[in-house]
């Protein structure tokens, strides 16, 4: 089986399910992909040009006895979507009613006391959209979400992506600014009592993926 080469928005439940596979596990845990495991750690927050090795579907065959019923049970994994809403103070937003539409579903849902929200999506979803009627919301009433876009957090474009999640750096598209994106690192590592030098070091790296969550 050739070798898949990871592109944009891609994740391992995604790939999985085009490839036939109902647990995505089991390419992932795959001895050939050891390296890229080790490289990345999280299935589902991998880099475009990653190489992941797809392996042979295999047919499992079980004994049963003639004239009876049987049942199979079916053993997947689920695709689940985390949010974590907050307000400009950095303060979780709870009990706030939303609405999550991804691909033709929509999920009524409300955010728990910590202003998280938790939802099974499709293995192939590709994005979403969250839509709020409180017009008193600190932020877009309608916010995109693209699944399986976020690059890893020892690169730069994982970095930027998460400090502008969190609201500390903006850019205008795919623009590059290296002044502002040292001036937004500084800032959070200064929140979060950290060497202020605007390098994105391993104990930095590490802060920030765990007040992003992943």
């Amino acid at each position: 089986m050739p070798t898949h080469v990871i592109k944009q928005g891609e994740h391992i439940s995604r790939i999985a399910d085009e490839a036939g596979f109902a647990d995505p596990d089991t390419i992932w845990s795959h001895s050939e992909n050891a390296s890229l495991r080790e490289l990345r750690g999280d299935p589902n927050v991998l880099m475009p040009g990653d190489e992941l090795f797809i392996p042979e579907r295999t047919e499992k065959e079980e004994s049963c006895a003639t004239e009876a019923k049987h049942t199979f049970r079916f053993r997947g994994r689920q695709l689940m979507l985390k949010v974590r809403l907050l307000g400009f103070d950095d303060e979780p937003l709870p009990d706030t009613p939303c609405e999550l539409h991804v691909d033709d579903q929509v999920h009524s849902l409300t955010t728990d006391a910590d202003g998280r929200i938790e939802q099974v999506i499709p293995a192939t979803a590709e994005s979403g959209r969250l839509i709020f009627e409180d017009p008193l919301v600190p932020f877009d009433r309608s916010i995109r979400i693209e699944i399986g876009h976020l690059d890893p957090i020892a690169e730069p474009s994982g970095q930027r992506a998460r400090l502008a999640n969190l609201g500390y750096f903006f850019s205008h598209g795919d623009e590059r600014d290296d002044e502002r994106f040292d001036a937004a690192m500084q800032e959070f590592q200064c929140d979060h009592g950290l060497t202020v030098d605007g390098i994105c070091g391993p104990k930095t790296q590490a802060k920030l993926k765990e007040i992003y969550g992943c």
